[in-house]
């Protein structure tokens, strides 16, 4: 069957860039190979913040006493808090499947698919039949999948991903997280408000490498105040099953060796892109040195009308960035628009609690870069609505560039940090100086409107 276009995934950049590419008149075919909807409706951003806020729930439980009312200890039903999760799940990924089948000049075609040539594909059915798909233009939006680490025992111990920890219906003793991420903070933190022992385990001798040491150290305090233990520096070098069926890890640790017992234990220590059964090789694709597939400034592979979206080209792996990719791609491709992802602002959000909003440069990366910078700097503690809401973790901090006073970077470790960022993100956009932000009327009280506040801090600077 020859198509216009032919889109492999549909996940975030998949399944719009496949209806709008169809609404405007190309004979377009969608191919999936599990559920509609990607890792975000099905694995990542959905189910993971559904539990995140079941987490929350109890959190708030066992502290409203702070707050003058007296509740007695919170009983987690597991079975309940999944059985929610998927129910949000299922309707979500039915209401995308729905419109999706409805969509005219679109074909959704379930199966695996795999290159045989330059833009040639072989679809393999559930059912064990096949189908040979040509395409004009491809795009390959297959996601990526969870790395397990070359651990010795590791395949004779039994260990959970990000994914399958979802479907876990009953609340670890102990769990034991390898990596210290995102993704381990944030199951660290939910899984110890159900009720769970958490220990995370880090190679490196510093937290979140990436973002600036006061932020991640308020945030690992943060964690600790809530009884999560952290060990850097420490690399786990064997794994076992015991007896009684739980896990040892042999670990090392200064040139030390010790043993840790748990009774689960969750890797997150990096994903891979999903490329095994494509076999983009067959199409000349070529990768880069970690395996995903390499791409110029505007998402083309090094096949002219082959582009790769998403979490499958090496950068930003963030649901939002991408749905940008498929404005990128659409409208260069039906507009002419000459879009780059060269420059565009990557914002990202952590939903631990407090989340951790995050756009532009760090005070880090902005000095490896020469830049003259100012730093604002303003604790939560100092935040009005996070003393009423009884919420004073985290900090606010801001960079500014010394000459333009053009804000370059935020991180916001606050309630509701990714919507305080956004307006930040919002200011960036539009190339604004802070004072605009200083000076601007705020709804009160609100967390929005401690950012007068925040940028007040560099008058005194």
């Amino acid at each position: 069957m020859k198509y216009d276009a032919v889109i492999i995934g549909s996940g975030q950049a998949g399944s719009p860039l496949a209806a709008k590419l169809a609404k405007v008149g190309w004979k377009t075919a969608l191919i999936e190979k599990r559920w509609v909807g990607g890792t975000c409706v099905n694995d990542g951003c959905t189910p993971s913040k559904t539990l995140i806020a079941s987490g929350r729930r109890a959190y708030l439980a066992r502290h409203s006493a702070a707050l003058g009312i007296q509740m007695p200890a919170p009983v987690v039903d597991m079975a309940a808090v999944i059985q929610r999760k998927d129910r949000i799940v299922i309707a979500k990924r039915a209401r995308l499947e729905e419109w999706l089948r409805k969509t005219d000049g679109l074909d959704l075609i379930i199966g695996t698919a795999s290159f045989t040539g330059d833009k040639k594909l072989t679809v393999h059915h559930p059912d064990g039949t096949s189908t040979e798909v040509e395409g004009e233009f491809i795009f390959v939006n297959t996601g990526a999948s969870p790395q397990i680490p070359a651990i010795e025992g590791v395949n004779d111990t039994p260990y959970y991903t990000s994914t399958t920890i979802m479907d876990l219906k009953t609340v670890p003793d102990h769990l034991v997280i390898l990596g210290a991420g995102y993704i381990a903070m944030e199951f660290g933190q939910l899984f110890r408000r159900l009720g769970s022992q958490v220990t995370l385990l880090e190679r490196s001798a510093a937290l979140l490498n990436k973002e600036d040491d006061d932020i991640a150290g308020e945030l690992k305090n943060i964690l600790e105040m809530e009884g999560i233990k952290i060990r850097l520096g420490t690399a786990v070098t064997k794994a076992s099953r015991l007896a009684d069926g739980k896990i040892e890890l042999t670990l090392s640790s200064n040139g030390t060796s010790q043993t840790l017992t748990g009774s689960h234990w969750l890797i997150a220590s990096g994903r891979l892109p999903n490329l095994r059964e494509l076999k983009p090789e067959r199409a000349g694709i070529v990768l880069t040195e970690k395996g995903f597939i390499k791409t110029d400034d505007r998402l083309e592979t090094s096949v002219k009308g082959i582009y790769a979206l998403g979490d499958v080209r090496e950068g930003p792996a963030f649901t939002h960035i991408s749905y940008n990719d498929y404005l990128v791609v659409s409208r260069n491709l039906l507009d002419k628009a000459g879009l780059s992802v060269q420059d565009r602002l990557v914002p990202y959000c952590m939903f631990t609690d407090p989340e951790l909003g995050r756009i532009g440069l760090t005070e880090k990366a902005a000095r490896e870069k020469g830049r003259r910078i100012k730093v604002a700097k303003l604790s939560m503690t100092q935040v009005a609505r996070g003393i009423e809401t009884g919420e004073t973790r985290g900090m606010m901090k801001a960079i500014v560039d010394e000459e333009t006073h053009e804000i370059l970077g935020a991180s916001i470790l606050a309630p509701h940090g990714g919507e305080i960022m956004s307006v930040l993100e919002v200011a960036m956009m539009g190339k604004l100086p802070y004072e605009k932000i200083r000076d601007g009327i705020f709804a009160h009280p609100t967390f929005s409107e401690s950012l007068n506040n925040l940028f007040m801090t560099l008058d005194n600077a």
